[in-house]
């Protein structure tokens, strides 16, 4: 189930959690972009780029990237720039951008976009073992795979 939040929520994310939450925002991203495509081609259409309906059209654009903009806050991620999002895990962000079809990302809370690095395979992997361990919480060791 899809957890819509208020804007000002902060949601953090696991891989897993981020990833499946991928295929909505990859189709409200694609729609958005090519609607926002469409538009900048009608100015460029336009003998007169400086127009009225260029305005208007620019606008539109505008509206389309707003409203991307909300959606994507409104599920817990963070918009940091034309088709990028930014999922907070706790400890920085796993970093999408359009047309990737998968979280492969991540960076720091003061890296950006030029910053970001690879996620490690292995790390799928420990986040996975570490769902269910009450090993780094407590002394109980029920359903950790790894030994006192």
């Amino acid at each position: 189930m899809i957890e819509i939040i208020s804007r000002n929520t902060v949601r953090t994310f696991t891989l897993a959690q981020a990833q499946d939450l991928l295929p909505l925002i990859y189709r409200l991203t694609d729609e958005s972009a090519k609607r926002a495509k469409y538009l900048m081609a009608c100015i460029e259409a336009l003998p007169d780029k400086k127009s009225t309906r260029a305005a208007e059209l620019q606008d539109q654009i505008n509206d389309v990237i707003d409203r991307w903009q909300s959606k994507i806050e409104r599920l817990g991620a963070k918009p940091k720039g034309l088709w990028l999002a930014d999922f907070d895990n706790g400890t920085g962000y796993f970093c999408w951008k359009y047309p990737e079809t998968k979280i492969l990302f991540k960076h720091g809370y003061q890296d950006g976009f030029t910053g970001r690095i690879l996620i490690a395979s292995d790390e799928e992997l420990d986040e996975s073992f570490n769902e269910g361990c009450t090993h780094h919480r407590n002394d109980q060791h029920e359903n950790c795979p790894f030994p006192n």
